[in-house]
């Protein structure tokens, strides 16, 4: 008869994707709100072209070389080096931070290109920028959360060559944000 850690153990993965697959169903409809708000404001000229932030380019670059991290922490795992993995899940979490701080940025160059979230002097634009790069950033704070919490796992030795779960479940959803950021990257350079 299975333990009840093992039945968590057995769940875990099945309930990341149901997650995730929640996480994709609500920024579809974030990004079909803004192709139709675009579609109806471009027809009627009030749909404000802007460039987005250059800050917004860093940060993807910061978060393709988290995941890079992050790989490499799980294949050092998977070799049984213990020491390489909590080195790259820090690497992770610093890009993580670094990532977060260039969006922070990102918003700046906008406000002071006159590109505002809300109140007057903005537009529906830029508002779907600021909505749609703040809730990533909610689910990417999430993901810091969860690497934090593994870190602080490998800290505890929890984790060896045979069974490193909690990595594998952490590398999963950190992997996707940071698909999921790219996806929005080129969605919002194309479909400006």
């Amino acid at each position: 008869m299975e333990t009840l850690a093992q039945q968590r153990r057995k769940a875990s993965k099945p309930l990341l994707w149901i997650g995730i697959g929640s996480i994709i169903m609500a920024f579809a409809g974030l990004t079909s709100g803004y192709v139709v708000s675009r579609t109806t404001l471009v027809e009627s000229g009030n749909w404000l072209v802007f460039e987005l932030p250059t800050a917004f380019n860093y940060s993807t670059v910061a978060i393709i070389a988290s995941s890079l991290t992050l790989w490499l922490g799980k294949k050092a795992i998977s070799n049984g080096e213990e020491g390489r993995l909590r080195l790259f899940l820090w690497l992770t979490i610093v890009f993580g931070v670094v990532f977060a701080v260039l969006q922070v940025r990102g918003w700046g160059e906008l406000i002071n290109e006159q590109v505002f979230f809300t109140g007057p002097g903005s537009n529906p634009a830029g508002s779907w920028v600021y909505a749609i790069s703040l809730f990533h950033l909610a689910h990417l704070g999430g993901g810091i959360i969860s690497l934090l919490y593994t870190t602080v796992r490998a800290y505890g030795g929890k984790y060896s060559q045979e069974d490193y779960h909690g990595v594998q479940l952490a590398s999963i959803y950190w992997h996707f944000v940071d698909l999921l950021w790219i996806y929005l990257f080129i969605f919002l350079t194309l479909i400006r």
